[in-house]
């Protein structure tokens, strides 16, 4: 069973979050080192804004014809939605099969759950052909297990703010550091507006690495006109992309983030506005999204449903300015922690 696989791979470490990178890499390399066998990357890191990210790209690609492979975390609701293989989620058999199999390569050896479990995600993109794969990390960037990629496409930062202090230090730019520890030689960076300290770190780093950085604001800018679209100045260029499908003033951030590091990658051609009709089409759950279907509604009355998953002072702020836009009535809020 799906279920026990993955109590099992939980109970394999006393601690659900251990930073480091010595447990995946030994892992990976029993497994034959797939993390080598990858179609190009694009790697995410950030505080806010990395799913949003991601799911703009999936959009943009797959709406190019792209098969593409994709890896977020934490799910909603179901695993399987961490690992998209070729557009698709993972079902449940291919799953149990790759989970199974990694963890009898581990060997009860002491690793965290997202530790085996992104191995077990290599090992599935390995084998099947895509063209690209959209990869997130999952808490900071340095020490994260997705950080033992070494040649992505680009390496893209969403915005930087404090959240898990514990982990990653109370001050900015110790976070940002750690955000930073995904840039690769020579690989460009693209970075949403940050503060100055933060942005600061982040062209320290990228001088260190000789890789070129683009920050939103300064490289490239972006505005909403009044049907909805959004005009893109990026490389002395102007490009329109659709009205962005997810819903909130933050969301138009994240996808212009998104098409500028598919121009800033140098990946794809020609560089035009359809490249960019996936925008019109992402899909996130959970974020700022309305509730038209399901049990929930038999007890609301009247009032409308919002869920998403603002968990820091800067998603909060992001949340409240977008349903600030949807009407002018008080809102019940619940908040769960």
């Amino acid at each position: 069973m799906l279920s026990e696989s993955l109590e099992r791979l939980s109970l394999l470490h006393p601690k659900l979050i251990d930073l480091g990178l010595e447990r995946t890499y030994q892992l990976l390399k029993k497994a034959g080192s797939p993390h080598q066998n990858l179609p190009p990357i694009f790697h995410i890191a950030g505080t806010n804004g990395k799913g949003s990210v991601s799911a703009y790209l999936f959009a943009i690609a797959k709406q190019l014809g792209l098969k593409t492979h994709c890896y977020t975390s934490p799910h909603l609701c179901r695993f399987n939605e961490r690992i998209r293989i070729a557009n698709n989620l993972i079902d449940d058999e291919a799953l149990l099969k790759v989970l199974d199999e990694v963890e009898k390569l581990n060997q009860n050896t002491p690793i965290t759950f997202y530790e085996i479990t992104t191995v077990a995600a290599f090992m599935a993109f390995a084998r099947i052909p895509a063209d690209l794969l959209i990869l997130e990390t999952g808490l900071g960037g340095r020490l994260d297990s997705t950080n033992v990629i070494e040649n992505p496409l680009a390496s893209i930062i969403t915005p930087i703010e404090r959240d898990h202090e514990h982990f990653l230090g109370s001050e900015l730019t110790q976070i940002a550091g750690e955000k930073a520890g995904i840039i690769k030689k020579n690989v460009p960076v693209i970075s949403a507006s940050q503060s100055n300290e933060v942005e600061e770190t982040l062209k320290n780093k990228a001088k260190e690495m000789n890789a070129p950085i683009f920050f939103e604001g300064a490289d490239f800018i972006w505005e909403q006109i009044r049907t909805g679209e959004v005009k893109l100045g990026c490389k002395n260029r102007v490009f329109t992309l659709p009205t962005p499908s997810l819903i909130g003033p933050h969301q138009i951030q994240n996808a212009a983030l998104a098409a500028a590091s598919v121009i800033y990658s140098n990946n794809f051609t020609p560089i035009d506005d359809r490249l960019f009709s996936g925008i019109g089409f992402a899909k996130w759950p959970g974020r700022v999204q309305f509730i038209d279907k399901g049990k929930l509604l038999n007890y609301r009355g009247a009032r409308p449903i919002w869920i998403d998953g603002a968990h820091n002072s800067h998603s909060a702020t992001a949340l409240a300015a977008s349903l600030a836009k949807k009407t002018d009535e008080k809102w019940t809020l619940i908040a769960g922690c």
